[in-house]
């Protein structure tokens, strides 16, 4: 399966968002799912902190953490190491997601988080996330929906860099509205049961506001999300900087409010 860029990159303000992730704001709708002792791999896992997370709460069960990136992996790998009390049930790995290197039916459970949008082909991915799980076994997704992002006071810039975004996940082939699809990919991927669900983000206090625009702000003008606006001819350098201009602006708004809507699915194998 040929990989596609990912539009996001690895850059400090991508993955100083990945890190803000937990089991409880972003794995919420699997949780009540889990049990001590179960198996899980968490695919496309970046720096790991939901993983850690899952890890702690299945303990003593085998976590394993699995990205493409090796500089995130080892990142991931470092913050485990450096947990006082991180469970020894856990470990990252290198890997394809569409040739994973387990044996059919390996977990119990298997996970991704923000991944499906970024892939070509998401009803393989999700062939190959359910090839590994054990018969009754959960496939558990999550995916955003960009063009459903909604946000208060206007700033026409601001909806001018979503829109831009967009653009470049489109020419990359990746869906920036995967959440609305996110049953149907479900469904075409030939589970036994799928069920749906919704949950959102929300940053709307001062501080949460101020962390969102300025990584934003920071996407739009130095991760590699600024390099293909700008090689593909989606935005120009001032279009740019007017976007950060923007993200800054309404971060400081005392009445800004951002939402984020997300689709979910627990599959069953």
């Amino acid at each position: 399966m040929p990989n596609i860029p990912y539009t996001h990159g690895h850059h400090d303000s991508v993955l100083r968002s990945h890190r803000w992730r937990t089991a409880e704001n972003s794995a919420g709708y699997l949780l009540p799912h889990l049990t001590p002792g179960m198996s899980l791999l968490d695919v496309g896992c970046g720096p790991g902190t939901i993983t850690a997370d899952l890890a702690t709460r299945l303990a003593p069960g085998r976590v394993v953490g699995l990205d493409a990136s090796a500089e995130v992996i080892n990142q991931a790998r470092t913050a485990a190491a450096a947990a006082a009390d991180g469970p020894e049930g856990l470990s990252f790995v290198v890997g394809d997601l569409f040739n994973l290197d387990y044996e059919d039916g390996t977990f119990d459970v298997v996970h991704a988080h923000q991944v499906l949008q970024h892939v070509g082909d998401p009803v393989t991915a999700l062939v190959e996330m359910k090839r590994v799980g054990k018969p009754g076994g959960l496939v558990a997704a999550r995916d955003g929906d960009y063009p459903a992002m909604i946000f208060y006071p206007p700033y026409p810039e601001l909806e001018r860099s979503l829109v831009a975004y967009q653009a470049a996940t489109l020419a990359n082939g990746a869906q920036c509205d995967a959440g609305r699809k996110i049953l149907s990919w479900a469904q075409r991927a030939g589970f036994s049961s799928v069920a749906p669900s919704a949950s959102t983000w929300c940053f709307a206090t001062p501080e949460e506001r101020a962390w969102w625009g300025d990584l934003w702000a920071d996407r739009v003008t130095r991760s590699s999300l600024a390099e293909q606006l700008l090689a593909r001819r989606i935005a120009t350098r001032e279009d740019l900087n007017g976007f950060a201009e923007a993200w800054r602006n309404w971060a400081a708004e005392p009445d800004g409010w951002f939402a984020i809507l997300h689709g979910e699915v627990i599959c069953t194998v």
